[in-house]
């Protein structure tokens, strides 16, 4: 079993800038059949944009999706992850600040992410949100 995120996370997640437009996003996490895209200027990560985002700050108010760009609807203050880590802490960190995804950090460097679905198909790949994550996508 691991014990480490690095072990479990998703190496090189998708990335885009914070002027790339809603729409784009959309296609990336369509394409790539994720539901995040994480938000990098200078090689920093600035924000994340979930699938919830895009539903709850840009749909909900009826925005352009050609014209709203990323900053406008990503979540900005992340909680991150190392790729040492421990899984329990990652598990804990995602408790506290009630998120289901992390962006892992090394040094400043964005070098993957982890989703409660990763830690689920670890931790316990009989339970439904394990079966749910490894499942094949509805197309």
């Amino acid at each position: 079993m691991a014990q480490h995120i690095g072990e479990i996370m998703t190496p090189d997640p998708v990335t885009a800038t914070p002027r790339a437009s809603i729409a784009e996003i959309s296609r990336m996490m369509r394409e790539g059949d994720i539901g995040e895209v994480l938000i990098v200027e200078n090689g920093k990560v600035r924000g994340m944009v979930t699938d919830r985002d895009l539903v709850v700050r840009a749909v909900a108010d009826a925005l352009d999706p050609e014209t709203t760009v990323a900053q406008d609807v990503c979540s900005a203050d992340l909680a991150t992850c190392p790729p040492d880590a421990e899984i329990d802490e990652a598990v804990q960190l995602m408790r506290d600040n009630a998120i289901r995804r992390l962006p892992v950090i090394e040094g400043d460097r964005l070098v993957g992410t982890v989703s409660i679905g990763d830690l689920a198909i670890e931790r316990d790949r009989s339970s439904a949100l394990a079966d749910i994550s490894a499942a094949s996508p509805n197309r």
